[in-house]
């Protein structure tokens, strides 16, 4: 095969990339071309399937180094979050594939060990990487292999409590491993923090990592003068880097080094790495490296969808829940003072920029520190403000314990705004929201309210706020309304009557039910759909009055099996003895759903209307049997 074309010129190098060996064959002087070339096939790619642009375009030369210095085929390289590794991808034979990034049956936008052996480990969520790659250093000492291991995590999540447990950890365990901390002062907004001063304190102290280098060169040759040398080490440390938490916990720490010198960064990765202790190398990067929208906007083009590469011109979106939501919030907020916004470094995509903006002193960011932003919550609900924390499905996964511990034994007001319940879409198994329904079921005088539509979710909004007087939750999907624009805040609620089943849904999948109703009526089969507006607490009296009518239960619904609606709607049905003809849940199995449009997933799973449908007629046969 050729060398391939992109943007007017020719891909001489990245055509010949397919491992961590080939990187290692080439010449220093066509590292800056491939290091290149990576950024515009990454633009270029991008440009067409959407997918995370600043953070990865900012890694390319780190990436190379890594490849350089690392066999990724057999050392262990553990990605914090994942969403910088696709010049790792495209490096370890998944060039050619690229333009099914984030596609559904394509390659995923993170880590995926299932699609190569090179990437170590599966990644989504923030703060776990050196804690994984501790336990791969630990279980290659056990098993006395010799492989390399290296984690790679962001300044970003260093604000999530994890990542200390680990560092400390690592820095007293004396395994051989360099954690690689990537330093661009953004995570997907800029960082916020002790930590993110710190850092910054760091960054203007280039000369340290060339004295280190120096000394242990020296020394290293002389060690009958390394203690005399040590204290006078320890004078100069103090002086030139102040401050140093990393050092201080006992990591050997090395930099910064500026994340954009290949070279210098594969001669000093391949020093941490000979050191064969826990070394800490700080490498300070710009997000967006090399692409000027990229640069001048770091957040806005963190995870994008299509765009124009010359220009970045964005494909603009309408109006989704996040947005109308953000915009709910400001109106109560400007009824009562005691209203405050949290959010978990994702102002942006949880629709709270506005809020920020309007409200400053009531907004507070916590970084990616879910469980950190739950215990604040239930600190300022237990002394009167109304806290409401906007965060996704699946980074509330983090925040479990708090939930129960902090918030649910003491009753407290907490009101829950969590974006993206239900499926995603091109991000896949790391970031739908589909165990929160069990989760949240389980919570102690919990309160889940499912909004359908816009109108819903600002009354619902509202309840939450003003009525509910324990802790509340509001899950509602990525995306935009439906057909459905109605509004009720009651528990349940008939949305058209039918005799022969009754078919039960929550929140948008309201849609796919009216569409699957219609499917029905043609085929002579009348759907009694009733939809519910609050999932906890719920007597279900309307569905089980249904069910004593039709004997047919057809729940659907965007989450796992387990805890799910249908499962307590089953045992409802059983313990008010109500004897059912056909029962069929339909939801999403174990909840370890892959990537794919919203919609082709819901078609694969039988939860688009047609799927709903077909599922109907199975129960609604003579021949149907019980599920």
């Amino acid at each position: 095969m050729g060398p391939s074309e992109i943007r007017g010129f020719v891909l001489s190098i990245l055509d010949k990339i397919n491992s961590s060996e080939d990187v290692k064959k080439l010449n220093a002087d066509e590292l800056l071309p491939l290091c290149d070339e990576l950024r515009s096939f990454i633009i270029k790619n991008v440009s067409r399937t959407g997918g995370h642009l600043s953070s990865n375009l900012g890694t390319v030369e780190l990436t190379v180094a890594l490849h350089r210095v690392y066999d990724t085929a057999y050392d262990r390289i553990v990605f914090d979050v994942g969403h910088q590794s696709y010049a790792h991808k495209i490096i370890t034979g998944r060039r050619d594939s690229f333009a099914t990034l984030r596609q559904h049956g394509g390659i995923s936008g993170f880590p995926k060990p299932y699609e190569k052996e090179d990437d170590a480990f599966i990644a989504g969520h923030a703060s776990n990487s050196v804690s994984v790659a501790l336990g791969m250093a630990r279980a290659r000492t056990l098993a006395g292999e010799d492989y390399d291991v290296a984690a790679l995590i962001g300044d970003g999540a260093l604000t999530g409590g994890l990542a200390y447990e680990g560092l400390a950890n690592a820095a007293s365990s004396g395994e051989p491993m360099v954690i690689i901390l990537n330093d661009n002062n953004m995570s997907i907004n800029e960082n916020v923090g002790g930590m993110a001063r710190l850092l910054q304190d760091m960054r203007v102290k280039p000369g340290y990592i060339s004295f280190k280098r120096w000394y242990r060169e020296v020394f290293c040759k002389l060690p009958g003068l390394y203690r005399f040398n040590h204290r006078i080490k320890e004078w100069l440390k103090r002086k030139l880097l102040p401050g140093n938490a990393f050092g201080e916990m006992g990591l050997y720490y090395l930099g910064p080094v500026d994340g954009h010198d290949v070279n210098k960064l594969e001669t000093v990765l391949r020093w941490a790495k000979d050191m064969r202790e826990p070394v800490l190398l700080h490498v300070v990067t710009t997000k967006g490296k090399g692409c000027p929208y990229a640069e001048q906007r770091p957040d806005m083009y963190h995870g994008v969808g299509k765009f124009d590469p010359e220009t970045g011109q964005l494909e603009q979106s309408g109006d989704s829940f996040s947005s109308k939501f953000g915009e709910y919030l400001c109106e109560y907020a400007a009824q009562n003072k005691m209203i405050a916004a949290i959010t978990a470094a994702m102002a942006g995509g949880t629709g709270l920029d506005a809020f920020a903006k309007c409200f400053p002193e009531r907004f507070f960011d916590t970084g990616i520190a879910e469980g950190h932003a739950v215990a604040m919550a239930a600190g300022m609900a237990k002394q009167g403000a109304v806290p409401v924390f906007a965060v996704y499905s699946s980074f509330l996964q983090r925040g479990y314990d708090m939930l129960i511990h902090d918030v649910a034994l003491q009753k407290l007001h907490v009101v829950l705004a969590v974006d993206r319940a239900g499926l995603v879409g091109s991000d896949g198994e790391t970031h739908h929201g589909l165990f929160d329904v069990n989760y949240l079921s389980s919570v102690p005088g919990m309160t889940v309210l499912c909004p359908a539509s816009f109108s819903e979710l600002h009354d619902m909004l509202g309840f939450a706020i003003k009525e509910v007087k324990g802790p509340v939750a509001l899950r509602y999907p990525r995306g935009g309304e439906g057909e459905y624009t109605g509004s009720s805040l009651a528990p349940e609620q008939l949305i058209r009557p039918g005799n022969d089943l009754t078919l039960v849904c929550y929140g948008t999948m309201v849609n796919q039910a009216l569409a699957a109703a219609e499917i029905l009526a043609k085929q002579g089969i009348g759907a009694e759909i009733i939809k519910l507006g609050w999932i906890r607490p719920n007597s279900f009296t309307m569905t089980l009055n249904s069910l004593g009518k039709t004997g047919r239960l057809l729940v659907a619904e965007e989450a796992c099996a387990p805890g799910s609606v249908g499962e307590q709607l089953a045992a409802a049905a059983a313990e008010n003895a109500i004897t059912l003809k056909e029962i069929k849940l339909l939801n999403l199995g174990d909840g370890i759903v892959p990537q794919g449009s919203v919609q082709e997933l819901l078609h694969d799973y039988g939860l688009d209307g047609e799927g709903i449908a077909r599922s109907a007629l199975e129960i609604c046969s003579d021949n149907g049997k019980t599920q």
